[in-house]
């Protein structure tokens, strides 16, 4: 059976591994999920991706057992599981801080499924073995939680998930504990394991880039629903309202006026043709960092009222610049590539932007 591809080329023809259907919960009279579906394949991964309070971890929560929801099914290999427990749904769940046992050892954490599950002492011993071969473990198996790093925590909650072959992997902010660099180091190797293990996984985050990293497909969350699905390109290249927008990178907001003659105006000097038809009148528009780049000289859209560089900073592979433009304050982010072989920009220096109108989004002021 072939694994998911992120491409869509592949994707397997298997019936799918779970599907929620309508799934609705509300706590005191606050709606925390909204009729939500979701249908996943085996092997793929979907991450839900959402502020604080979006929903995303109540869901995850139904899909473990530890919530019922108040409507709708969900279903794992075609079977509706809603009123089967936690411990009888074959479905293994890393915690934000791992949630180990801190009187056992790493080899007794990483069996302790094994044990409940009442496997023989030989085929537990294997199981583990395996497991700390497999998630890089070796030489630590006799030592408590307590003397570990927090990668090493981290590959040990992993790893006692995986030792009881569980249908389904979930993941509740499993990487929000380590520091960015090892956080990275550890989604490249999960990303990697994963596939090759083809484990059907539901992640929750809300770090984007670790959506980015780890999912074939992202599920925006916004006030109990999902606002948009899709390949990570395509909800980032493609996002489906404004907030997707807005949440999916830095934006730029501003208010304008589009004229019976098609063309949007943002400040004194600055105004394009929008590139699609709504309502005349005001309007919001939104356009992200990455797509403006800035000019010495005036340029096609932006031709007198310059901007003015208040802030420049360097971050590494990127520059971000701050503009005062008019009323707003205008960020630019832009690859440190670029500004390495230009002349350098000083504070307080006049410039003027440039954009494609492709690259903004319109929608009607309230």
């Amino acid at each position: 059976m072939a694994v998911f591809d992120r491409s869509g080329s592949g994707v397997d023809e298997a019936p799918p591994e779970l599907v929620l259907d309508n799934i609705c919960k509300s706590f005191d009279g606050h709606v925390a999920v909204d009729r939500c579906d979701l249908v996943l394949k085996r092997g793929e991964i979907v991450a839900l991706l959402g502020a604080s309070g979006c929903g995303k971890s109540t869901l995850l929560n139904m899909i473990a057992g530890f919530e019922d929801p108040d409507y709708g099914t969900i279903s794992l290999h075609g079977r509706v599981i809603n009123a089967i427990p936690p411990y009888r749904r074959n479905v293994a769940m890393v915690f934000q801080h791992y949630a180990m046992f801190p009187h056992l050892t790493v080899a007794d954490n990483i069996g302790y499924g094994l044990t409940a599950r009442r496997l023989s002492r030989a085929e537990i011993a294997a199981r583990v073995d395996e497991m700390i071969a497999l998630l890089q473990l070796e030489g630590l198996g006799k030592r408590y939680p307590a003397q570990l790093s927090g990668g090493q925590r981290q590959r040990v909650a992993v790893a006692r998930a995986l030792a009881v072959r569980p249908d389904m992997l979930l993941l509740d902010e499993a990487f929000s504990a380590l520091d960015r660099n090892l956080r990275e180091d550890m989604q490249l190797e999960l990303s990697l394991l994963l596939r090759r293990l083809k484990v059907t996984t539901v992640l929750v985050t809300h770090d984007q880039r670790e959506a980015f990293a780890l999912a074939d497909r992202i599920a925006i969350m916004e006030l109990g629903r999902i606002a948009q699905i899709g390949t990570p390109e395509d909800v980032y290249r493609k996002p489906g309202s404004s907030s997707v927008l807005r949440f999916l990178g830095t934006t730029n907001r501003f208010t304008g006026n589009l004229s019976d003659s098609n063309e949007v105006s943002i400040a004194p000097g600055l105004a394009f043709a929008a590139p699609a038809r709504i309502r005349t009148g005001a309007v919001l528009v939104d356009i992200r960092a990455e797509d403006i780049a800035v000019s010495r000289e005036p340029t096609a859209l932006h031709r007198t009222a310059p901007a003015q560089l208040v802030l420049r900073t360097f971050l590494g592979s990127q520059e971000r610049l701050v503009l005062k433009l008019d009323t707003y304050q205008v960020v630019i982010d832009r690859p440190a590539q670029v500004a390495l072989h230009q002349e350098k920009l000083v504070i307080g220096q006049p410039v003027y932007l440039e954009f494609d109108p492709a690259s903004c989004r319109l929608s009607a002021a309230e």
